[in-house]
């Protein structure tokens, strides 16, 4: 048996603790990690005793691991967006294979400079676009690619981000405001995007988009309402965004309850939310990512697609509609579980495919991404999609937002190449 791969683990926060590690302690014939940074010390303790890190191997920062030289075959960034492009030219000039976390970079030029990168190098730059590596996902790519359904006239696909969630992640948490973060639809939808690229097997020509920051704005706020939840709020009650009632009555062993502290003790939690960032009131936060956002997408083979998202749903879930000359698929994915219909044209005949089961979070989407990185490295199969196709959806988002803020309809072949043109004016430390 052939040794596992090794790897060194950028951030150990909620993905790369939860998501990812797990699968080296599954796994250990397959992965093992073998240094980790992190700049929160419980976090790089707790990370580095699960998979028996010694300490001259636990570092607070990532360009302090780096500067011990290569240390291992790859490495695992799951950085914030805004540290994704500095940590993976690190890890590429270290010498490592890189899995990153979507989305590649905040910025449009860096995340076409991280794919000239990876490319200058000779790396593999993989990104965590889990959906594909769903079974959920795979059933449907497969069917569509079967021509099953005839030629495909029009998709709509619909990210329906539940109310808590949006409060969570959006609102009070680290992904609510564009210039410290990214924008909602590169946040939430790049690999929303990316299915759509990968199951259309056509390029977008042009698209248009318009959505906006409706509801989480202080004038929507109640009258009464304090400024976080934990104070005496009137409204609490009637709030279906109340902090006590979200972080005190959930399982304290899941996210998004592990994210808002380290202490999930009673008290713990309840002075999390009496001093940071998830006890505020929503309508009084920083935030200023938009809660809805629909974009319509022309592809070079004629159909028309359609993405929806928005932050207003009762359930977490995905669901999508697929229109051909000789059937029509509905899907919907959600809670780890999935359903497709195929209703025949010509027969008038439903059928319903069977999924397989998923065996990790992301409906088997977060072990599958490192299935897929692991085995690439050892040579057993290629990736199932590169850095530079993983790049055109953080293309169609950035090129969405512009859509979006200058009303306007983008051509796409202009947009790429004034995406390539400005990576390569970052200089050749980038690119």
């Amino acid at each position: 048996m052939s040794e596992p791969i090794t790897a060194v683990m950028c951030g150990a926060g909620g993905r790369g603790y939860y998501a990812y590690g797990p699968y080296a302690l599954q796994h250990p014939d397959e992965l093992r990690f073998v240094a980790v940074a992190e700049p929160d010390d419980v976090r790089r303790e707790r990370f580095a005793a699960d998979h028996g890190i010694p300490p001259e191997r636990r570092y607070r920062t990532w360009e302090e691991m780096f500067a011990a030289g290569r240390l291992a075959d790859a490495c695992f960034n799951m950085t914030q967006d805004g540290d994704h492009l500095a940590s993976t030219l690190g890890a590429l000039e270290a010498g490592y294979d890189v899995l990153l976390e979507k989305p590649m970079a905040n910025r449009l030029a860096d995340t076409v400079a991280l794919v000239q990168a990876a490319e200058r190098h000779g790396r593999l730059l993989q990104i965590c676009h889990v959906l594909r590596y769903t079974p959920f996902f795979a059933t449907l790519n497969s069917i569509l690619a079967s021509g099953r359904l005839g030629d495909i006239i029009t998709v709509e696909h619909r990210e329906n981000v539940a109310y808590w969630h949006m409060a969570h992640s959006f609102v009070r948490g680290n992904w609510r405001n564009v210039a410290s973060s990214s924008p909602m639809l590169l946040a939430k939808c790049c690999h929303d995007l990316d299915i759509l690229v990968w199951n259309a097997s056509s390029p977008v020509e042009r698209l248009s988009s318009v959505g906006s920051l409706m509801h989480y704005r202080p004038e929507h706020a109640p009258p009464g309402a304090t400024a976080r939840c934990t104070d005496p709020c009137p409204v609490g009650p009637d709030c279906p965004f109340d902090a006590r009632r979200l972080y005190l009555n959930m399982d304290i062993s899941h996210w998004p309850v592990t994210a808002i502290t380290h202490d999930l003790s009673y008290e713990g939690r309840l002075r999390a939310l009496e001093s940071g960032p998830y006890g505020r009131c929503v309508y009084r936060c920083d935030n200023d990512v938009v809660d809805h956002q629909v974009v319509t997408m022309q592809l070079a083979s004629g159909a028309s697609v359609v993405l929806v998202m928005h932050g207003h749903s009762h359930e977490e879930h995905r669901s999508m509609r697929y229109d051909g000359t000789r059937a029509t698929l509905r899907g919907r994915f959600g809670g780890g579980t999935g359903s497709i219909e195929i209703h025949d044209h010509l027969t008038g005949r439903v059928e319903e495919v069977a999924i397989p089961p998923a065996t990790s979070g992301h409906g088997g989407g977060d072990f599958g991404v490192v299935r897929s990185f692991v085995r690439a490295l050892r040579g057993v199969e290629p990736p199932l999609t590169s850095a530079r196709e993983s790049l055109e959806s953080h293309l169609l988002a950035f090129a969405a937002e512009e859509a979006r803020l200058q009303g306007s309809v983008v051509d796409m072949a202009d947009f790429r190449a004034r995406a390539e043109a400005a990576a390569r004016s970052l200089g050749p430390q980038a690119a």
